[in-house]
């Protein structure tokens, strides 16, 4: 365009009043610096627990080992750099350094109190961790794999999505066995046995102080930890109850979510429709057009607007009565005391309400392009009986009114009317039949006459040329028109077409469209602003389900269609995850008990997930569901490093209530090093803003309360549930009870 106006007329530009590119952009430059923040931000966090800049530079390294390693495979899969792709990146921060985390962490509980070298002490390490690595990427990448059976647009969303995320953790875990502990064996010195001091003359610095009081503080929380884990041995009941009510109110918060497919963004952009009177010319319709035009400029969050007469958003139609306006608002920081798109969009109602020569609805753009013509629910509402299109409207009036006194209801209209002014047709065949006119010959005579007709092409001088006939505007203007239209019959003659037809004025649709072979209109239904559009989707249900006669049928359409067909999906897909965990976990302990140790574990972080974005204000949308996901196989991580420990120590002859104590103890600093440092990835994408803010705090809210949640209650939970299942595994195998 910058090109093509070079060589416009004076006085003619051009202005961009929306532009995916420009959203797309904002977005990508956005989740760059989320990235960065985000790596910041872990970077400190290791550092605090790991306290040495050696031992921290390694996890560090990770990063962007992985994120190279990913856009690679990216490539060879065909994916793009997307909004989607990046989100995933953001979040393989806080999961690849996992790994590498619990190698160094290994390698530091190793050499503390020991005279072990780096080399000994990484060997020795390995060897107890290796099988939870292992464990731990096979679970977080076997939770992707059913996406892979998604259709649809959520299966695009799912997909790109999981794909870039299960891709970094498996590189995170190559390297993790591979280059971490070459680099520990290369850059860890035992410091423990080498008795290093810091500051002269007795003098200790801020950092060897804070290290210490944090180790102190540390040590004495793990202290009261085991406590708690042994008070809970001693009551299991107290254990057991609380899986139970982590599990019901997990349940309960899940189904009590409002539910949608993909949030609506605050893009800075809405559009409004302009319904006339039928039969109402283009010219005045221009005119109440440039009206609105005059109130929007005088809204100080409006940056432009621009409109279009002549044409129908709502049902992509060429109509004299119809108009479409485009209306694009300033940046947040300059649209004045109103900054929300929601109540800028009410102010804009109320101002054009006072019009009253049309009827004006605004409305926002699906958040995915090319699902529907607007946000909110759309059905389509079908005459089953191919009964007159006045009757069809009025069902649809009657559905329009009870659907607007539902609460959670905003608007419901419908742009199909069946009250334009016209001529109808009728061809007298008996007497076409006498003057041997043939009556399709004279229909498309007719047609041809007034709506044009594409004859024939030809080319010459090496051009295309396209040859279409039509009478010109002036004698096609009324039924006048009729007597100079003439039509050839069997003989040769020509024959007066108004001899062979009469006219008569009626009432009816401009256009009849049809969807299942029946007549049929769609009925728009926006929801108020902070009802999801799963609450407004059930509300609407109850209505029709209740009130539509049996001659009437409606199905849902656009966007309402992929959520209602995705959300049984998303259950489906939720159970093969679980079930590919429990598989590969049964495989790797070799009993189908001990997985149960690990999943029951899992609602323990689902619970905050939900009373998370719950207390935010969020929907169960797709990034939730995306999290939800990832978020399986995170708190399945914390449950194997418990367990993993727990079942060796078991094997060396230890007692079940030593084990699991044992396994809690040695994996708490490592688990919680992790889960913070997932956490802190997180922060960068709860506070951002912009027109992704709400998908990047759907899923940044969810993981990081989830996670939360999960750590708390988790490592509480993890041993009672171990000792319980390897008892149980015990007694049916017949070994020897050594509790």
């Amino acid at each position: 365009m910058e090109t093509l106006s070079k060589s416009f007329p004076p006085g003619i530009g051009y202005y961009k009043l929306m532009s995916t590119k420009d959203r797309l952009d904002e977005a990508t430059g956005q989740v760059k610096h989320t990235l960065i923040e985000a790596f910041i931000l872990v970077f400190i966090v290791v550092l605090l627990f790991l306290q040495d800049f050696r031992s921290t530079i390694i996890p560090a390294i990770a990063v962007p080992v992985a994120i190279i390693g990913t856009f690679f495979f990216l490539m060879v899969l065909g994916f793009t750099i997307n909004i989607l792709t990046l989100f995933a990146l953001v979040l393989a921060i806080g999961i690849v350094v996992d790994d590498a985390i619990v190698v160094v962490e290994a390698v530091h509980s190793k050499m503390e109190g020991t005279n072990l070298t780096g080399r000994e002490a990484t060997h020795s390490a390995m060897s107890e961790i290796t099988g939870a690595v292992i464990s731990i990427t096979l679970v977080m990448s076997a939770v992707f794999i059913p996406i892979g059976f998604m259709s649809g647009a959520a299966g695009i969303f799912y997909k790109q999505f999981a794909y870039t995320l299960a891709i970094a953790i498996i590189i995170s875990a190559v390297n993790a066995l591979t280059l971490t502990p070459a680099l520990c064996a290369l850059f860890l010195k035992n410091t423990h046995a080498e008795g290093h001091h810091s500051g002269a003359n007795g003098n200790v610095g801020f950092g060897k102080r804070f290290t210490t009081a944090f180790n102190v503080g540390f040590n004495s929380m793990t202290n009261r930890y085991i406590k708690g884990i042994v008070f809970l041995i001693n009551r299991k009941w107290l254990a057991t109850s609380l899986v139970i009510i982590t599990i019901v109110v997990a349940a309960v918060a899940m189904y009590r979510t409002p539910k949608s497919f993909v949030p609506l963004e605050d893009d800075g952009f809405f559009v409004y429709s302009l319904s006339m009177p039928p039969g109402t010319g283009l010219s005045t319709t221009t005119e109440v057009a440039q009206k609105i035009n005059n109130v929007l400029k005088e809204i100080e969050a409006i940056e432009e607007n621009t409109s279009i007469t002549g044409f129908n958003m709502l049902n992509n139609s060429a109509s004299s009565a119809y108009g479409t306006g485009f209306i694009k608002l300033k940046s947040k920081d300059k649209r004045g005391e109103i900054k929300d798109i929601d109540q800028i969009m009410q102010v804009v109602d109320s101002k054009l309400s006072e019009i009253k020569e049309g009827s004006v609805y605004t409305f926002r753009q699906p958040p995915v392009d090319g699902y529907g013509s607007s946000n909110g629910a759309e059905i389509v509402l079908q005459d089953l009986r191919s009964q007159s299109p006045q009757k069809l409207v009025a069902q649809a009036d009657s559905l329009i009114y009870a659907l607007m006194g539902i609460p959670d209801v905003q608007m419901a209209y419908t742009t199909f009317r069946a009250d334009y002014p016209q001529l109808e047709l009728e061809v007298n065949e008996d007497k076409a039949k006498q003057l041997g006119v043939s009556i399709s010959g004279l229909l498309r005579t007719i047609q041809t006459y007034f709506s044009g007709d594409q004859s024939q092409d030809f080319i010459r001088f090496g051009k295309f040329y396209r040859v279409n006939i039509k009478a010109d505007g002036i004698f096609r203007m009324d039924e006048q028109a009729f007597k100079d239209i003439f039509v050839k019959n069997i003989h040769g003659q020509m024959v007066a077409a108004n001899t062979l037809v009469s006219l008569h004025k009626v009432y009816g649709p401009e256009a009849v469209s049809r969807y299942n072979m029946f007549n049929a209109l769609t009925i728009n239904i926006t929801p108020k602003p902070g009802v999801s559009n799963g609450q407004l989707m059930q509300s609407v249900e109850y209505i029709l389900d209740n009130r539509l006669p049996s001659d009437f049928k409606y199905e849902w359409t656009g966007l309402s269609l992929e959520e209602k067909s995705t959300g049984n999906q998303a259950i489906l897909i939720l159970g093969l995850c679980l079930l590919f965990v429990y598989l590969l976990l049964s495989a790797q302990y070799e009993s189908y008990l001990l997985p149960l140790a690990v999943l029951l574990s899992i609602p323990t972080g689902v619970i905050g997930a939900f009373l998370g974005i719950m207390a935010v204000g969020l929907d169960n949308n797709i990034y939730v569901q995306v999290g939800i996901i990832m978020l399986i196989g995170l708190l399945a991580k914390n449950a194997i490093l418990i367990v993993e420990f727990a079942v060796q120590r078991r094997r060396a002859g230890f007692s079940i209530v030593k084990s699991a104590i044992d396994g809690a103890q040695s994996r708490l600093r490592p688990i919680i090093m992790t889960s913070l440092a997932f956490i802190a990835g997180m922060i960068p994408l709860v506070l951002s803003a912009g027109s992704t803010a709400v998908g990047n705090k759907s899923i940044s809210v969810s993981t990081a309360t989830g996670m939360l949640t999960g750590v708390i209650l988790g490592i509480f939970v993890i041993p009672l549930l171990y000792i319980v299942f390897q008892f149980l595994q015990d007694k049916l195998s017949g070994k020897k009870q050594v509790v």
